[in-house]
């Protein structure tokens, strides 16, 4: 490809080797019939057989399907817009004008790594629902750098004052990783994938004499031994694949304004991602502190952008730090707004009711201590007495880390308003702070349980094209919320205020 733009832009299909990109579906069921072939001493049933045909037909059929949908797909930019035509049976072209562009995504899985290949994707405005997105599976990295880079050519690109680089990978961020949610979570996950592996081979896991021997040596030996020494084996397990996931998320890691208009950022070691944003469609930030991360102090950040894409796709393309000290989070998320600092940094924050203190704790206790207190009496008094002393005993233990963790919530629940910054922190199991430019607000939402309403409180939401779209003031008094609504966003509520 040697152009891309010009009075008579040519029309360009997606690299030939896409076909076999759509092939990688095979690895799964032929890996599968592999295991099989092991487990079995090479001697394939007859439901083996069965598959492979079918595998076969599928294959040709799918084959010729991207042979066609390949031909019939063809991209185009000129001197102001992206088309894609594409569709076999149904023909579409869309069109895109070059200055809805919001954001340019280019993603190397490691089978399209092995093949030289990207997939570029294209978020934008419409004039429909706000969103969009063009995809291209796949260009070969030369081309689709080429694309992006004419995507975002119409940028009013200025010399920046600052520098450039808002952060880069430190190895020491590492110790960070076994303190996410991976540690417990992802061992659960592996084991439940590893199952459904051997289920579909048609092995009874719990049926292998390797594992019933491992269970039963598990029961007849001290429990007071072997309880910690599992735990502490899913600890290192879990800390292992959190440390492997963080480096297969975050390596390379690098956070840039290449102009200044675009901020992008690259990470990933198997499969690569490499995301550019808009500076006009940041819309505010997200300082993130998990409990085990906070209490190490460490936290994530992300961005409340637009035209990312739907609210899973949002949710990837918007961090903007992996998990690394607080201080690095707080300098990174104040260069993302460029500000001389973060907000949250010397701005104190707007404390709410002590009622929402008390609904915290009546939560805790209606919807954890009570129930779990009462199934254990009840099975306590059916089936083992020794449940009824671990009814009461629960209870005592819980009901204290239940009032200590309401605590923790209600500090951390507050707000301000800081120029042109609402700021809004919340949460204890992962204490959310956010700042959002008071100007991206489109409308606000009051909401309020019964329970929320007899103790006079309000939750406000407010409505954003960017980002996840609604962000949450929680449990504020119900006779302020109007008025911190109205100063925020000046003009929304004027006409209903007027009214009262």
């Amino acid at each position: 490809m040697t152009t891309l733009t010009g009075a008579a832009a040519a029309w360009h299909r997606p690299d030939p080797r896409t076909l076999l990109v759509h092939c990688g579906w095979l690895a799964p069921p032929l890996g599968s019939l592999a295991l099989t072939a092991l487990a079995t001493g090479g001697r394939i049933p007859a439901s083996g057989w069965i598959t492979l045909a079918a595998l076969a037909v599928s294959f040709a059929v799918i084959t010729a399907t991207g042979l066609i949908r390949w031909s019939r797909t063809h991209y185009q930019v000129t001197a102001d817009s992206f088309a894609l035509r594409s569709g076999v049976l149904n023909r579409r072209l869309r069109t895109v004008p070059l200055h809805r562009i919001r954001s340019v995504d280019l993603t190397v899985t490691p089978l399209h790594r092995l093949l030289g290949l990207t997939v570029v994707r294209a978020g934008a405005t419409t004039s429909g629902d706000g969103r969009g997105e063009i995809a291209l599976d796949a260009l070969t990295v030369r081309d689709a750098h080429r694309l992006r880079t004419a995507l975002l050519a119409r940028a009013d690109v200025r010399a920046l004052a600052e520098d450039p680089v808002l952060a880069r990978i430190d190895l020491r961020w590492l110790r960070y990783a076994p303190l996410t949610f991976w540690v417990i979570g992802g061992v659960g996950i592996a084991f439940g994938s590893v199952y459904r592996v051997f289920d579909g081979m048609g092995i009874e896991l719990w049926r292998v004499g390797l594992v019933q021997d491992a269970f039963a040596e598990f029961g007849n030996s001290a429990l007071w031994l072997t309880v910690p020494a599992a735990l502490f084996t899913v600890i290192a397990l879990g800390s292992i694949g959190a440390l492997a996931l963080y480096v297969e998320n975050w390596w390379g890691f690098s956070a840039v304004w290449t102009d200044a208009r675009t901020l992008t950022v690259r990470r990933g070691l198997l499969t690569t991602r490499a995301v550019t944003v808009e500076r006009a469609r940041i819309h505010g930030v997200l300082l993130r502190e998990p409990l085990l991360l906070r209490a190490a102090g460490g936290a994530t950040a992300s961005v409340v952008a637009g035209g990312l894409g739907d609210k899973e796709e949002t949710r990837r393309r918007s961090a903007l730090l992996p998990p690394a000290p607080r201080d690095e989070a707080l300098r990174v998320t104040a260069g993302a707004l460029r500000t001389p600092q973060h907000p949250f940094a010397s701005v104190p924050l707007t404390a709410h009711p002590r009622a929402a203190l008390r609904r915290r704790m009546m939560r805790g206790l209606l919807f954890l201590v009570l129930p779990v207190t009462a199934a254990l009496l009840a099975l306590g008094a059916l089936l083992a007495p020794v449940l009824l002393h671990c009814a009461w005993i629960f209870a005592l233990v819980a009901a204290p880390v239940v009032w200590l963790l309401a605590r923790d919530a209600y500090r951390s629940l507050g707000h301000a308003l800081h120029g042109p910054h609402l700021l809004v922190r919340a949460g204890t199991f992962s204490r959310d702070t956010l700042a959002l430019e008071r100007d991206a607000i489109a409308a606000w939402t009051f909401s309020s349980s019964p329970f929320a309403r007899r103790a006079g409180l309000v939750t406000l939401t407010a409505a954003v094209a960017a980002g996840e779209h609604a962000y949450r003031v929680r449990d504020l008094a119900a006779d302020e919320a109007p008025a911190l609504a109205a100063a925020t966003a000046p003009g929304i509520l004027d006409e209903f205020l007027q009214k009262r």
